[in-house]
């Protein structure tokens, strides 16, 4: 029997008109999914409200991560802070990532696909095709980090190193592999183990050692754990294709680039990723998409 599925979308209220987009492109592009879970958090749970539906979930961040961490808005900038009594204060992109986590391990379905705000759908997707009978597509990209730009590659070694010392692996302190893009799945029983590994060997409970740094990448903690730590190969299908092109940097895009850009795509890619701090206009968006 083929794993059910659930969609994943971790977001804010910034994203509010982005997100909008997503679940349009959903509702018309995506079949074969049990549920998708909106996570937000929880003064924003009202605000999300109107994409409530059948197949669609508003999830309060409440319902999911320790009540000892608790948002503020900063002085002055009035950008929202997490603080906690485990490490720094942490920021949105932070506990975003906690709430996959989280959400991950308690959902109903089996394996969840992963969706940032920003992702738009341009061409049918099932997410039932990531599945090869048990076993589900894992993103994994050999050699990927010597590639990322020389300004952000510490970054990317630093998320890596501290996935290793979460999960208890003692050498290499770093791996070359990359397992950071969007779109991609994971599997529940997977989710679970990954965070009683933490839990087991960092001595607390998982959700304080994950939120002791803001080194933190989920997707890399998920893919070392996979790969040097789970030791179950029956429970996935490794691949390196990414089914979503991302425009991660640079100015904002006009129609014209827009149309170029979609019309680039590669035979599998169902979906663009045009990340928000680039400011491209979602209208833009999505008179070019057809949505």
């Amino acid at each position: 029997m083929s794993p059910s599925f659930a969609l994943v979308t971790s977001s804010y209220r910034g994203d509010l008109e982005r997100c909008r987009l997503l679940c349009r492109s959903i509702d018309r592009y995506v079949t074969g999914f049990a549920m998708h879970y909106l996570l937000v958090e929880e003064r924003d749970v009202a605000l999300f409200a109107e994409f409530a539906s059948v197949r669609r979930r508003i999830v309060s961040e409440r319902d999911l991560l320790p009540v000892w961490l608790r948002p503020v808005s900063e002085p002055f900038r009035g950008r929202r802070l997490w603080l906690q009594p485990f490490g720094p204060p942490l920021r949105g992109w932070h506990v975003q990532q906690l709430r996959r986590l989280a959400m991950a391990a308690a959902m109903a379905e089996d394996a969840l696909v992963s969706l940032d705000s920003d992702v738009v759908f341009v061409r049918p997707f099932d997410p039932r095709d990531l599945a090869e009978g048990d076993r589900v597509r894992f993103f994994r990209a050999p050699g990927a980090i010597r590639h990322v730009e020389p300004e952000r590659r510490d970054e990317h070694e630093r998320w890596s190193r501290r996935a290793g010392r979460l999960l208890g692996i003692a050498a290499p302190g770093t791996t070359d592999t990359g397992y950071i893009a969007t779109l991609i799945a994971w599997r529940r029983d997977t989710a679970q183990a990954l965070l009683r590994r933490i839990a087991d060997s960092t001595g607390r409970s998982a959700m304080a050692a994950l939120a002791g740094s803001r080194a933190l990448s989920e997707c890399t903690i998920y893919g070392r754990f996979v790969d040097e730590a789970e030791n179950r190969p029956e429970r996935h299908r490794p691949v390196s294709q990414e089914l979503c092109a991302v425009y991660w940097s640079g100015p904002a895009l006009g129609e014209v680039e827009l149309r170029q850009y979609l019309g680039a795509l590669a035979p599998h890619q169902v979906a663009v990723g045009l990340q928000s701090f680039t400011g491209t206009d979602p209208a833009l968006i999505r008179r070019a998409a057809g949505l």
